[in-house]
């Protein structure tokens, strides 16, 4: 039986561009070659290159993803998308393989521009009782009235960019000294704020997808931050204790585990997710969804999917082999 023709995509147009080329090096690394011919896809912004394990490289065509090297034309069978940020955690790129009947690994583009935009997705979530922070909105051009926000949240909080990753354009302000300071700076992120209170608790990360046609949450991971907060020196340069299996309360597990299930149902999402939530009083507090979560050899999914006792390789398999039913 011919091998099945997989793209790997990672890049993009964010902050997060170096981080996805890590997460995408991991996914062409790990990937079964007795199961599929991988091709490594960069996307920039003024170029999308691919290239293969013999070191061929090609033109990934913006009009149809086909890739072009020399008199060859490729056409592949399906996406393995680890795009964080945009274009690819957005539904930008979703939408284009929607158009072409491409498969992929994440979630519709719907789907993936509701919870990329992390108002609209508290929005929707509240109205299904998803416990969550006090927030309020703030759009680049708005009078910042530190009064009313204030009222709305109370200091600490956390003032970030609507639209971005990896805790990019994320700021703590612990007193409203700070507080137009960190709202200008997220402003250089995204032109639309969110602005939460600041949840005091223990903090877990909880991994999500399909595998063998059920929705299974995957072992949770608590995170113990070094820094003020998991930051990206906290994600990405190991200054945070990153535990898992997560040693919960019982309820309290079941109750992170639910919610958890319920958003990736609820929302209609794909392939691997992950939700970060604070405990406060036992009660589990959404911070925020995942749609296209971190590859990277030190990224919370890949520990969640060791700590299961499965092979890296068997979990990407069986992401593509779900995108392919589809």
């Amino acid at each position: 039986m011919a091998k099945k023709k997989v793209g790997v995509v990672c890049g993009g147009f964010s902050s997060e561009f170096d981080i996805s080329i890590q997460s995408g090096n991991t996914v062409y690394k790990e990937l079964n070659r007795n199961v599929w011919e991988v091709y490594l896809i960069t996307i920039k912004k003024n170029s999308w290159i691919a290239q293969d394990d013999q070191g061929l490289t090609y033109r990934v065509s913006s009009g149809d993803f086909s890739l072009h090297g020399g008199d060859q034309i490729i056409v592949l069978d399906v996406i393995f998308n680890v795009v964080h940020g945009a274009p690819g955690e957005n539904g930008q790129l979703a939408a284009l393989w929607e158009i072409l009947e491409i498969p992929f690994t994440s979630c519709d583009s719907y789907n993936a521009a509701l919870t990329f935009n992390k108002r609209d997705c508290l929005a929707v979530l509240k109205k299904w009782n998803v416990p969550m922070a006090k927030n309020i909105t703030l759009d680049h051009g708005d009078p910042i009235e530190i009064k009313t926000i204030e009222q709305a949240v109370g200091f600490p909080c956390f003032v970030k960019a609507n639209r971005a990753g990896s805790s990019f354009g994320v700021y703590k302000v612990n007193q409203k000294e700070g507080l137009v300071e960190a709202i200008h700076k997220a402003f250089e992120e995204d032109h639309q704020l969110i602005i939460e209170s600041a949840l005091l608790g223990r903090e877990v990360s909880v991994g999500v997808a399909r595998l063998n046609n059920t929705v299974q949450v995957l072992p949770i991971t608590e995170i113990i931050s070094e820094n003020d907060f998991f930051d990206y020196a906290a994600k990405y340069e190991g200054k945070a204790q990153e535990i898992t299996p997560a040693e919960l309360p019982k309820p309290w597990e079941d109750q992170v585990k639910k919610w958890s299930e319920i958003i990736y149902k609820k929302l209609n999402l794909k392939g691997v997710v992950r939700s970060e939530f604070i405990f406060v009083d036992g009660v589990p507090h959404l911070l925020e969804i995942n749609t296209v979560p971190g590859m990277t050899s030190s990224s919370i999914i890949p520990q969640q999917v060791k700590t299961m006792g499965m092979e890296l390789s068997d979990f990407f398999n069986s992401l593509l082999n779900k995108a392919l039913e589809h």
